[in-house]
């Protein structure tokens, strides 16, 4: 099969023939359909995911159909159009069996501790309870969107942010995971505000439902009063935020979500940081009794519930997905998303060629 290799880290991506994946015990493995370039998957090329090994082949984010069965699947077919979320849980240990397999114990992540599918095929592990069923109504590109962006940011706001009808969400950072979460917040009947450097990513999230958009200052001034002024002007328009969402991962995006919210507020983190410390202020969340929560994606049992939402139309994500491009345009696609040049998600659709 073609894939998207890398032999180094931040080294070329090639286009190349490769061995067609197998599958283990419990594995299938898939054709894809689509694939999203994500911004994890940049952090993976750049080596800062201590999982991964070269020679590596990236993407996380995907629908395929399946093509192979491994010894003791059961509940899947030949033919069945499916989706996995980023994190594959194992189904055994306590997180698991508790019901929240993205944080699973022995977790296993397409496009990070084993290759992904920037490639033709690409495998699915313990897939009885990892990979999930697409319903007729939701085409391939907002399947895979599914399978990472759009289930993280549901977990953030629904689950863990616990956001309802009539509440202020803030969120910091439009771009794939800012943007679902912009969307689901209208869906939910919030007031959302949506805070960007970028013009054009605000003109998308007015698109996908925010009633405000907050244009963040470059930091030519100092970051703690670019902070605050992000954080003033949230304030300002609503009084301040019950849930804020850090969806781009900094500390300054994330201390600007934090001071932009009211008393007992919620901040969700689902951003990675580029180190593994930073400060926050965390005088104030003490002062005014806010919580912060981190998410790590969404368990398998719970994306039906996402893909109802798109299903029956009260989820749209069309504006979200800006362009569509082939495996071909991988190599250079991936390596631009540095440069935060194009706002929305770009989509692999022709896998093929």
């Amino acid at each position: 099969m073609r894939a998207a290799v890398y032999q180094q880290f931040r080294g070329p991506i090639d286009i190349a023939e490769v061995p067609d994946p197998a599958p283990g015990p419990g594995e299938v493995v898939v054709e894809v359909l689509a694939a999203g370039l994500c911004r994890s998957d940049l952090h993976a090329w750049h080596g800062t995911d201590p999982d991964i090994a070269c020679p590596h082949v990236g993407g996380h984010e995907f629908s395929g159909r399946v093509v192979a069965l491994g010894r003791g699947v059961a509940r899947l077919r030949i033919g069945d159009r499916v989706v996995a979320p980023f994190v594959c849980g194992c189904g055994a240990c306590e997180p698991c069996r508790a019901g929240e397999r993205q944080v699973c114990r022995r977790q296993e992540q397409p496009g990070f501790t084993r290759w992904g599918a920037f490639a033709q095929r690409t495998t699915i592990p313990w897939a009885d309870g990892n990979a999930v069923v697409v319903p007729h109504a939701v085409d391939d590109v907002g399947a895979a969107l599914v399978g990472c962006r759009v289930s993280t940011s549901y977990r953030g706001v629904v689950e863990r942010g616990r956001l309802t009808t009539g509440e202020v969400l803030c969120v910091v950072g439009c771009g794939g995971v800012g943007l679902a979460a912009v969307a689901l917040g209208r869906a939910l009947g919030a007031e959302v505000v949506a805070v960007d450097r970028s013009a054009a990513a605000l003109d998308l999230a007015r698109r996908l439902g925010a009633d405000h958009v907050v244009t963040a200052p470059e930091t030519a001034q100092s970051p703690e009063h670019a902070r605050e002024q992000v954080a003033q002007r949230v304030r300002d328009l609503t009084g301040g935020a019950h849930l804020s969402v850090d969806a781009l991962g900094h500390q300054d995006t994330a201390a600007a979500g934090i001071l932009a919210l009211r008393p007992l507020g919620r901040h969700v983190q689902i951003g990675l940081f580029p180190a593994a410390d930073a400060p926050l202020p965390v005088s104030r969340v003490i002062r005014d009794e806010l919580e912060v929560l981190g998410v790590h994606g969404l368990s398998a049992s719970r994306l039906p519930q996402v893909l109802d939402l798109i299903a029956t139309g009260r989820l749209d994500l069309s504006a979200m997905v800006t362009r569509r491009i082939g495996l071909d345009d991988v190599p250079t696609a991936l390596p631009a998303m540095a440069a935060f040049a194009e706002p929305g998600v770009a989509v692999v659709t022709h896998v093929s060629g």
